[in-house]
């Protein structure tokens, strides 16, 4: 992540199915007294929890008076399936202390690396301009000619039929967790975005599920790649992988937890 590469500190933030635990962050400006607060309200990876309204007016309300900005990284926010999510912080955001992140990258295509952010105008254009030019000396121009005609022609359209695979895509997983790891794992439904958040109920060892499923051509993101603590958590993909593939990965996976119970 940029953030480590760029020398920072991380601190994590607890969680439920609301999203960030607004009541932490006092404690934690007392404790490590942080810069910003990074957070990815809708559909957050890895966990795809939406961030409610009103946790997101809370959210805001108590950074606003820890005076820590936010970042907020929306790069999932269109991929929604019933029901667009709740308006951005940066919606509500008076005092310009929210930096809100936009992307391509999820949408489109990861190719291009084309994004954008919105925030005040001596952060964004006199401060990180500048360090966008001294890192990677501009986006290409061919790139962002293809994104500003696709914005503005069919980009409803496609987000559409995007919307559509992504929900078929995840219903099928689910309907596989049902079949193959009822009585192993419990899970969260995601209402858009990309992922599945696997809670093993039996002790056993993350480490070795994974070297396993490696050793079978599988590739998992157990918790701890985001937690350090987090030793019971898998992250589940179904953007990518063909569907036979999501199928005889999870089987093989369900397998393989109950042979080390």
């Amino acid at each position: 992540m940029f953030f480590q590469s760029a020398g920072m500190n991380l601190f994590g933030i607890p969680m439920d199915e609301e999203g960030i635990k607004y009541a932490s962050i006092g404690r934690l400006k007392r404790q490590h007294n942080p810069a910003l607060i990074y957070t990815i309200p809708s559909f957050h990876n890895p966990t795809g929890t939406l961030m409610s309204e009103r946790r997101r007016k809370q959210l805001s309300e108590d950074c606003q008076k820890a005076s820590l900005p936010i970042i907020e990284d929306d790069v999932y926010g269109d991929l929604w399936f019933e029901q667009p999510p709740p308006k951005p912080l940066k919606a509500n955001d008076k005092q310009g202390s929210v930096l809100y992140i936009g992307s391509v990258s999820k949408t489109f295509s990861p190719g291009l690396r084309i994004g954008w952010i919105v925030g005040p105008e001596p952060v964004v254009i006199n401060r990180l301009a500048d360090i966008k030019m001294q890192t990677d000396y501009g986006s290409s121009s061919i790139s962002q000619f293809l994104v500003n005609k696709w914005l503005k022609n069919g980009y409803e359209e496609d987000l559409t039929l995007v919307r559509s695979e992504l929900k078929c895509r995840r219903d099928y997983m689910i309907e596989i967790l049902n079949t193959y790891f009822s009585n192993i794992v419990t899970w969260n439904i995601p209402s858009g975005g990309f992922y599945i958040w696997l809670k093993i109920t039996p002790s056993i060892s993350n480490r070795k599920l994974f070297e396993k499923a490696l050793q079978e051509g599988i590739l998992l993101n157990p918790g701890n790649i985001y937690d350090k603590d987090d030793h019971t958590h898998l992250r589940l993909s179904y953007s990518y992988a063909t569907l036979d593939q999501i199928k005889k990965g999870l089987k093989r996976i369900s397998e393989l937890i109950i042979e080390m119970m």
